[in-house]
């Protein structure tokens, strides 16, 4: 029988009866006229078994929608699992929240301000848990001397501001630019190391033990 006549055949037989059963056995006599009309034209295939098999038809294509819905949510869960912060990124993009903090000399907070080395100390805590040291001299002694063309994201740039000694730090963010708070009177802002005044007075800079 072909698809299309037990199609047709379910229809009629389900119009007749109002709703099928796999189990009828003996149907009211005008039901089983017309499933003895309908199943002399058609052939011995029966009515009620090509209803059954219908049914089993829509069931497997629903049980196959699930596992394609299952299996899409998993695949979405194992993309997400596998996504991985940038700790370099996470420390530029928290410290360019603080951009316009008042400068204040051995401020360590944003509720007090900052000076150049509690800003880096501060930012560095919070983000990496790193417990640097509190003055420019001391951060300039740890971790790993880079050269300028090598310095990622994250770097500490140092400066000479005043005299032979280290008295400066910012933090390198790419391009160029340094994430600092410059001194009295001024907030923390982003310079370029290319300025006259900031390359004139560049010292160096190093990479914390975290990104070695």
């Amino acid at each position: 029988m072909s698809i299309k006549r037990v199609g047709f055949a379910a229809g009629f037989f389900i119009a007749a009866v109002g709703s099928a059963s796999a189990e009828i056995v003996t149907p009211p006599a005008p039901v089983a006229c017309v499933a003895s009309v309908l199943q002399d034209y058609f052939g011995a295939t029966s009515i009620v078994d090509a209803i059954a098999v219908m049914r089993d038809d829509k069931a497997e294509v629903a049980g196959s929608d699930a596992d394609s819905r299952d299996a899409d949510s998993a695949e979405a869960v194992a993309s997400n699992a596998v996504e991985v912060s940038d700790p370099r990124q996470d420390l530029s993009d928290f410290a360019m929240q603080f951009v316009d903090v008042r400068y204040r000399r051995g401020g360590h907070a944003p509720s007090t301000g900052f000076d150049c080395s509690g800003f880096v100390h501060y930012v560095f805590a919070q983000v990496l848990g790193i417990d640097l040291p509190q003055n420019s001299m001391g951060q300039y002694q740890v971790g790993k001397q880079i050269a300028r063309t090598d310095m990622m994201t994250g770097d500490l740039v140092f400066f000479k501001t005043h005299g032979k000694h280290i008295s400066h730090v910012g933090i390198y963010l790419g391009e160029g630019r340094f994430i600092h708070s410059p001194t009295t009177g001024e907030r923390v802002r982003v310079d370029n190391l290319a300025s006259q005044y900031w390359a004139r007075r560049f010292a160096g800079a190093r990479r914390p033990a975290t990104f070695i």
